[in-house]
């Protein structure tokens, strides 16, 4: 059950990965290609300046990125304690002469309550894919 829900977590972030980029890096990508190119077919500049003017053509999705890599890292750990607190909860729950049949309900419960945690988690992904666009089309991510 852990290993399902391990895969339901990789499947819905890999979706938002797929559609970030999609809809906004891909776009910032091919526009950063564009901008070095210039830099490169102006052959009034020296090999410092093609340099810096390639290095700012890369800043806009540098910090694109860095943004949506947060988010992600953001999500991630609140996922993380999620289950780490119901990991808490069973071991307060465990004594030291637990049977085996207390240890498989533990560990029942355990599957529950992780399961709990990547259903509401993966609850807010529309949310946080909706604050995503809006900060990345408003170009907001900057200043964050």
């Amino acid at each position: 059950m852990v290993e399902e829900q391990r895969s339901r977590v990789e499947q819905a972030m890999n979706k938002m990965v797929n559609e970030i980029d999609m809809k906004h890096l891909r776009r910032m990508q091919g526009a950063m290609h564009r901008c070095a190119a210039k830099c490169c077919d102006n052959n009034d500049l020296s090999v410092e300046r093609v340099h810096h003017c390639v290095e700012n053509c890369s800043v806009e999705l540098n910090n694109a990125q860095k943004y949506v890599q947060g988010e992600f890292e953001h999500l991630q750990n609140r996922l993380q304690r999620c289950v780490m607190q119901c990991n808490d909860e069973i071991r307060d729950k465990i004594g030291p002469n637990s049977t085996d049949a207390e240890m498989s309900q533990h560990t029942l419960a355990f599957e529950r309550c992780a399961a709990k945690c990547v259903d509401s988690h993966l609850g807010l992904i529309p949310t946080i894919m909706k604050k995503m666009s809006e900060v990345l089309s408003q170009g907001k991510y900057q200043k964050q």
